[in-house]
């Protein structure tokens, strides 16, 4: 089990990659962007980004408006 960051909020998971953790809180939904550890990943790599202890990951949604 890996303690992680999500959005500010501590938290533990057992999942293996970033995008599970992702789709499991369901921040996947719609446009998003993904920053892990200050770094911009690209939507295609999240299933191959192996979760790590004390990751920090901040997941940010596009909203459309005017």
């Amino acid at each position: 089990m890996s303690t992680i960051s999500v959005n500010g909020q501590t938290l533990q998971t057992t999942h293996q990659t970033v995008q599970l953790v992702v789709n499991e809180l369901g921040l996947s939904s719609g446009r998003y962007a993904v920053e892990v550890n200050g770094e911009l990943i690209p939507k295609s790599e999240l299933d191959n980004l192996l979760i790590t202890d004390g990751m920090v990951i901040e997941v940010v949604q596009a909203v459309g408006g005017g």
